[in-house]
């Protein structure tokens, strides 16, 4: 187990919480697990915001929602299973930080053709596309982090889903509408302590984590909007 004798862990996890807690926060695990947050933002963008995708009837809102959800949720999901399959990882939950380096690169290639799937379809609003090219940088900056750490990847989809959130009060052709960055924050809350609770995560893998993914939406707003 990673992280298991440096004194962040030794402190954090001598807390016993009780069992309803412990339960709320394996919900909230995988309920926000990084491979959904993608899917969750784009249904952001695509459904509730109404500053890019006003000109989308609802079959082509549909078909964005189905091609993110195949190439950045199921294809890396896909990899994970048939790595444990073939007994090339320990655990489909990726406790070890050598288990995390096949599929932090598997995602990275889906997350980047994404992008350019994207990027070469001009009526694809450029804010989707940033989005994409922001996960992939996210997941390349986790791959990297994670030779020397196990830094939190729950921490990197919330800090890209806050990252995003700001890039949209500052590009969105609408008024400022605050309250679902008021409900990315009180997410992102919720799955850092879960993750605190239930995993082996220190401090510092979940606040770099955050700050990994919300810089990564940053450069990539900064680059392409």
């Amino acid at each position: 187990m990673d992280n298991i004798y440096t004194p962040e862990y030794t402190l954090q996890h001598t807390v016993k919480h009780p069992a309803p807690v412990r339960f709320f926060a394996k919900v909230i695990s995988y309920l926000f697990h990084p491979l959904f947050i993608p899917l969750y933002v784009t249904w952001y963008l695509v459904f509730i915001n109404h500053s890019y995708f006003a000109g989308y009837g609802e079959k082509a809102r549909t078909w964005v929602m189905l091609r993110v959800a195949l190439n950045m949720v199921f294809f890396p999901a896909l990899t994970v299973l048939l790595l444990k399959g073939l007994g090339f990882i320990e655990s489909v939950f990726l406790t070890r930080q050598k288990d995390r380096i096949v599929p932090y690169m598997a995602a990275g290639v889906f997350f980047f053709w994404m992008y350019l799937v994207f990027r070469n379809q001009a009526e694809v609003p450029q804010i989707l596309t940033a989005f994409t090219f922001g996960v992939f940088l996210a997941s390349s900056f986790a791959l990297i982090a994670n030779i020397y750490f196990k830094i939190s990847m729950h921490a990197i989809g919330c800090g890209g889903m806050l990252g995003l959130m700001i890039v949209v009060l500052n590009t969105s052709a609408s008024p400022p509408f605050t309250v679902p960055l008021m409900i990315a924050i009180f997410i992102t809350g919720l799955v850092c302590t879960s993750r605190l609770i239930v995993s082996d995560h220190t401090e510092k893998d979940i606040y770099l984590g955050l700050l990994g993914g919300f810089i990564s939406q940053v450069i990539a707003a900064v680059f392409l909007l």
